[in-house]
C-alpha cells in the first residue's frame, strides 16, 4: 500500500522514477556479442552499457547526444 502511495507537493502529484526523455529516449535492442567482448565490457562495472553506446558512436562518427 505504501509503495503505491502518491506524493504531492503544493497540490501537485510528484511522479516517482526517471522523468520521460522525450525525443532523446533510448531504444531497447537485443544484440549477440562474442563472449570475450561482453566479458570485457561487463568487467568495467556499472555503466558498461553506456560505454558500448559511446564506443559505437565513435565508431560510426556520430555526434554526442
Amino acid at each position: 500500500m505504501v509503495a503505491r502511495a502518491e506524493i504531492s507537493e503544493g497540490g501537485k502529484i510528484i511522479r516517482r522514477g526517471r522523468p520521460p526523455l522525450g525525443d532523446k529516449a533510448k531504444g531497447v535492442v537485443t544484440m549477440r556479442l562474442d563472449a570475450d567482448v561482453l566479458e570485457s565490457y561487463r568487467a568495467l562495472g556499472p555503466g558498461w552499457q553506456t560505454q558500448i553506446n559511446a564506443d559505437l558512436r565513435r565508431a560510426r562518427k556520430l555526434k554526442k547526444a
